[in-house]
């Protein structure tokens, strides 16, 4: 069942929202060669306990998982791509990150995602993250009253696609609100005209995953909740919490 939002309810998500996009700043601040994955997640908890928000990761366990997850956020480095558990790995120079983190405020959840690289970066690397980028924007562009949760799906699928990247199976964005992972499912590939029509009101976290090596197939590694590609290439995975209005889409994960 898909909530609709009440304009009060989105002003109120865009302040979780805003709590999300500061305690990403501050991971992507502190993120330096020798600094700890445990190290970033400390950071955004000190955002998220500033703002007196609390966490939807920590100690989030779905069907799934073999354990509760231990952190804030997911930080998932170069062949990783999304659900990446922090722990005393230090950043090398060069290494690709994906950070995602969520907040709830006064009972409104947020989550957006970004990825970077530390210190000298290859170009392959910045292709991969400008990609992602651009397959982020895309969605959002399509996320308008009128249209379909395919036209979404499709617009970001195109831009991976063509630019030769992976997408991996059975991964995608999804709505949000009350609780972090709400209806509708929103694919990051699929036919334009198809799915559920977007409604003002609607509440729908947007997040691009890209395989450099172009395949689509990712094992879980041995905690139980990382993703890795199976070929070992590099992964990028962003993401915004997008509301559709009557006035066109509206981020509230941006600073």
């Amino acid at each position: 069942m898909v909530e609709i939002k009440t304009d009060a309810s989105l002003e109120a998500m865009r302040a979780s929202g805003r709590v999300v996009a500061e305690a990403l700043a501050a991971v992507r601040d502190a993120a330096a060669p020798g600094v700890t994955l445990d190290e970033l997640d400390l950071a955004a908890r000190a955002v998220l306990r500033d703002a007196g928000a609390s966490s939807p990761f920590l100690g989030y366990r779905p069907d799934w998982a073999p354990v509760p997850f231990p952190a804030v956020i997911c930080a998932s480095v170069n062949d990783a791509v999304v659900h990446g558990v922090p722990d005393g790995r230090r950043l090398r120079d060069g290494d690709l990150v994906s950070i995602d983190c969520g907040a709830v405020l006064d009972g409104w959840a947020g989550d957006a995602a970004i990825s970077f690289t530390v210190g000298r970066a290859r170009p392959a690397d910045t292709r991969l993250i400008d990609t992602a980028y651009e397959a982020l924007d895309a969605g959002i562009a399509a996320a308008r009253v009128g249209n379909r949760v395919g036209d979404i799906a499709h617009a970001i699928g195109r831009v991976c696609r063509a630019a030769g990247y992976g997408i991996p199976d059975g991964f995608g964005g999804h709505g949000i609100g009350r609780r972090m992972h709400e209806d509708p499912g929103v694919p990051n590939e699929g036919r334009p005209g198809r799915g559920m029509p977007l409604r003002h009101g609607m509440v729908i976290a947007l997040e691009p995953m890209l395989i450099a090596g172009g395949g689509d197939d990712h094992r879980t590694d041995h905690d139980g909740w990382t993703i890795r590609t199976r070929d070992g290439s590099r992964a990028a995975h962003v993401e915004h919490t997008v509301a559709i209005t009557h006035e066109g889409p509206r981020v509230l994960t941006a600073l």
